[in-house]
């Protein structure tokens, strides 16, 4: 398994703290049905026709944010929970992009700003742990 070197260790966990923390303050608004997420949500499904993404499609996406964030905080599942965000914050970014425009409800961008910032930062953990990935992890380890 490749290790890694000690600023990278510390790149990473700075990284993995800081996308958990973006994920894990969000769960707030979505468990509690705030009017944001509830507006989000309703917008999203209105644009794809699905009646049941407000709010399951909120509490969905609470939940998997949820096992993001711990799986980015134990070591031996950060390249899973980096993997998996990567996932949630491409559907954010394109859910801005496509349908809810850059700024929500006077947000300033704020909400996009955090995607992408959760985005890049899971996306540079990703690449600093690869070796780490489950079964394919071995192939990008250097020699």
């Amino acid at each position: 398994m490749n290790h890694l070197s000690r600023a990278q260790t510390v790149v990473s966990w700075l990284l993995q703290l800081a996308v958990a923390g973006i994920l894990l303050q969000t769960l707030f608004f979505k468990f509690t049905g705030a009017e944001e997420s509830v507006y989000i949500f309703s917008t999203v499904g209105r644009f794809l026709n699905i009646a049941c993404v407000q709010p399951w499609g909120r509490i969905g996406s609470g939940v998997v944010e949820l096992v993001a964030s711990l799986l980015l905080i134990v070591p031996a599942t950060a390249s899973i929970g980096a993997f998996l965000t990567l996932g949630v914050m491409a559907g954010a970014i394109l859910s801005h992009l496509v349908i809810l425009g850059l700024d929500v409800k006077g947000d300033g961008g704020l909400l996009l700003g955090l995607a992408v910032a959760a985005f890049v930062g899971s996306a540079i953990v990703l690449v600093l742990r690869r070796a780490q990935i489950p079964v394919v992890g071995r192939f990008f380890e250097l020699a």
